[in-house]
């Protein structure tokens, strides 16, 4: 916007319309995450303790949709793309924290509440199944006559099945409201419903943002798995598999010294452990103990655990090439499911 049809536009602007539009703008520009919500049919009661809930880690910020517009369009860097959620009852909302997280919390802090005749259902109405806990009267009838299969049982009026009595997007009737009313539910949501929030120089919309965390943290995991897999069996170093591929080196070396049986002196006490095991089990063989030197006369043949921990050390590297391989293999069953792939591509983009 050019400076002379900016002070065009200002000319016009009474002083208190100029200092709301000015701490509009501060407001704005005083947040790394700017978002606009929808605060329409929300009592006064419940929106003050919205903005309670809310503080320390986001503020709302009202205004006339007029000058909320005009403080977007001045401070342009891409705030401007939020103008065109700005229409009925809205607010701004402000906060430090990132999209994903702000969606999250105005998501957790929506309550139950009744909802009144001529209002449009958000959601499917259901009456469940079960005692009503009202003495039988001509509250069965009402409930009949709303949809809901009732009769009387047990001296008291029992709905005998999840009774649908309205679909989501219809009006609700005067009949319903009262049923509702008496019966204690609250089919709809009340609270703060995000629109667009703009960070970062991205535009969000609440289906973007309306992820499962957990599903997922477990895409990240299993893709940093299938990773960390493909790293290793291609000897491929990082900051993260570094430590394992030295360790497999390790001891394929070490595996390679006592299978060659070279007198390094990081395996000679390998070395020595096993010769130790084979000729106590070569003695153990031996009736005529006259034939051993005194040492090793009435020598028992090792225990097989013996024996395995004298052979431990040459066969650790074929180990961990055997749980490599099969860490490669679940990588790849991974994979077939979907999962392996998709995360991998999460992973290198």
């Amino acid at each position: 916007m050019s400076e002379s049809a900016s002070a065009r536009r200002t000319e016009t602007i009474p002083q208190w319309k100029k200092a709301e539009v000015g701490e509009l703008v501060d407001f704005l520009e005083g947040y790394e995450s700017v978002g606009v919500v929808d605060v329409a049919g929300i009592p006064s009661r419940q929106l003050q303790s919205m903005r309670r809930e809310l503080h320390g880690s986001a503020e709302l910020r009202m205004s006339r949709n007029t000058l909320t517009v005009r403080a977007l369009e001045d401070v342009d860097d891409g705030l401007e793309e939020l103008v065109g959620y700005v229409s009925g009852q809205v607010a701004l909302v402000g906060t430090n924290d990132n999209p994903f997280g702000l969606y999250k919390q105005l998501e957790a802090s929506k309550t139950p509440a009744p909802i009144s005749a001529g209002e449009i259902a958000p959601n499917d109405v259901v009456i469940p199944e079960g005692d009503t806990g009202v003495d039988p009267g001509p509250f069965v009838g009402e409930l009949q006559q709303v949809g809901a299969a009732a009769r009387i049982m047990d001296g008291s009026i029992q709905v005998t099945e999840d009774s649908k009595v309205l679909e989501a997007g219809e009006p609700v009737s005067e009949e319903l409201e009262g049923v509702l009313s008496e019966l204690g539910i609250e089919p709809k949501e009340v609270g703060l419903d995000l629109r667009g929030v703009f960070s970062e120089g991205v535009l969000f919309e609440p289906d973007e943002l309306a992820i499962d965390i957990d599903e997922y943290r477990a895409d990240i995991q299993s893709a940093a798995a299938a990773a960390r897999n493909l790293s290793v069996n291609a000897s491929y170093p990082t900051a993260q598999t570094a430590p394992t591929l030295l360790a497999k080196a390790a001891g394929n070396a070490k595996a390679l010294g006592l299978f060659a049986a070279i007198e390094d002196p990081d395996v000679v006490p390998d070395l020595v452990a096993k010769a130790d095991a084979q000729v106590r089990a070569l003695a153990a063989q031996i009736d005529d103990e006259e034939a051993l030197p005194e040492e090793l006369r009435g020598v028992e043949a090792p225990e097989p655990a013996a024996e395995e921990a004298a052979d431990e050390s040459e066969d650790e590297s074929a180990d961990e090439d055997t749980e490599a391989d099969a860490d490669a293999d679940d990588t790849d069953d991974d994979d077939d499911d979907g999962d392996g792939a998709e995360g991998l591509g999460a992973m290198f983009g």
